[in-house]
């Protein structure tokens, strides 16, 4: 059971959102909110990775609430879907690109297809509510989505995927760019081109005349031969690269001789090109109707700091260079901005740390105690130092962050008994090795 907080006054939107989550069987319980301070501290306490926020109420003060999550992504980030009047609303706010959108509809459509929202939801319950778990457990993320022939669901898989990398600490800004910008263009040639079957000469006659394609890929996702057809995408995100691909249902198309081709100005017919142009590797499959691109991933830095840190002393190290020594009297607390750092116990490496483990020293910090090891940089990094007095102040004045904080040690706990279970495993495989090795002699 998920709790989907609503942030609406409107009744009718509210109404249809509670109607549908009463039609999942209590997988989804609405949560309604209808101001400021209460939607804040909603968020603050309970963390939501998924939120509603209906942006044409005039009774709610949204620009407030989005500066406020805005003021601290690293706390609030991603998973917003918004609500808004019209259609020219939505583009207004699409054109944004905001990276904790990840869906924007118009009150018709989200009244109309609440139950689909929550099918979204369901179908993307493991991306979407642990969002970085996976990472933190320094494993390999792989899945896939099935959408319709619609621009809204391809719309909603684009920005889920971009905004989680870019959450995640995948890629930065200017990488969320580039990423969007092949998938999206990946994600409509599938559509138009590959399941609809619109020619280029067809597109180029509806855009002459001043039309939206939106109208002619409705009428196309309408035929008999269409209405079935889906749109396929992959993923598979590793410590070191992410690989997307967008598969169709169509015939497929002469790619090699699209890419090798002279590029035409015009109306449109410049995708694949504009697709190359932001990621490095895209290759497609021989029959032209399955394309994959594939970035290197960011290392050992976060874009984003808690906001009741930003204004702690920023530390500055070189390889190889003394963080603390273990045994020491003292107890302050490193928030890991950039770089890894070793960690030694009785001058054996037992670890090392990256911005995903976000905290060095949180043992001596908790308990009060001295240092329980040595921590050297391995290269050049960054920590925010946070004196233990000042850091008490910070949770007292927003103490909101103590409960995601322990959110975090919960996670990391996770993460060490699954790493202690490998361990055993692997020590049960080595212990039955040596036994069939001896058994022969015996």
């Amino acid at each position: 059971m998920k709790s989907i907080p609503v942030v609406s006054r409107t009744k009718s939107t509210v109404q249809a959102f509670q109607k549908a989550c009463e039609a999942s069987s209590g997988a989804f319980v609405p949560v309604i909110l209808e101001g400021h301070e209460e939607s804040l501290s909603y968020f603050n306490y309970e963390l939501p990775e998924v939120k509603i926020i209906d942006f044409g109420d005039s009774g709610i003060d949204v620009e407030s609430l989005i500066a406020s999550i805005n003021e601290d992504p690293w706390l609030l980030f991603g998973g917003i879907i918004a609500i808004v009047n019209d259609s020219a609303s939505k583009a207004a706010l699409e054109k944004k690109r905001d990276p904790n959108v990840v869906l924007v509809l118009t009150r018709k459509d989200f009244e109309s297809h609440a139950g689909r929202v929550l099918r979204f939801l369901s179908r993307n319950v493991q991306f979407l509510f642990n969002r970085g778990m996976q990472q933190q457990m320094n494993t390999a993320e792989t899945g896939s989505f099935v959408s319709d022939n619609d621009p809204t669901d391809i719309l909603f898989y684009c920005n889920l995927i971009t905004s989680y990398l870019y959450n995640t600490n995948r890629v930065n800004e200017e990488g969320r760019s580039a990423v969007q910008g092949a998938l999206m263009e990946l994600l409509l040639n599938a559509l138009e081109h590959g399941n609809c079957k619109i020619t280029y000469d067809e597109k180029t006659a509806w855009l002459s005349r001043g039309k939206n394609m939106l109208d002619l890929i409705a009428i196309k996702s309408s035929l008999p031969e269409v209405e079935r057809k889906k749109v396929y995408i992959s993923y598979d995100i590793s410590n070191e690269r992410t690989r997307v691909s967008v598969r169709d249902d169509g015939d497929g198309f002469d790619w090699k001789e699209r890419v090798t081709g002279e590029l035409k100005p015009g109306l449109h017919g410049m995708g694949i090109n504009m697709a190359t142009s932001f990621v490095s590797k895209l290759t497609y499959n021989d029959k032209g109707n399955e394309a994959s691109f594939e970035i290197p991933n960011l290392r050992n830095v976060t874009n984003t700091i808690p906001a009741i840190m930003k204004e702690q002393k920023v530390l500055e190290f070189t390889d190889k260079q003394l963080v603390c020594r273990e045994n020491e009297p003292t107890n302050d607390l490193f928030y890991i901005r950039s770089g890894k750092f070793a960690v030694y116990v009785q001058r054996k490496l037992v670890t090392v740390l990256t911005p995903n483990d976000i905290f060095i020293g949180e043992m001596s910090f908790l308990l009060n105690d001295r240092r329980s090891a040595t921590i050297i940089a391995i290269g050049p990094g960054t920590l925010v130092k946070i004196p233990k007095m000042e850091f008490i102040s910070l949770i007292r004045s927003h103490p909101h962050y103590g409960v995601f904080l322990s959110r975090l040690l919960a996670q990391r706990l996770a993460r060490q008994s699954n790493e202690t279970v490998e361990i055993r495993n692997e020590f049960v495989r080595v212990k039955e090795e040596l036994e069939n090795i001896r058994a022969p002699g015996t």
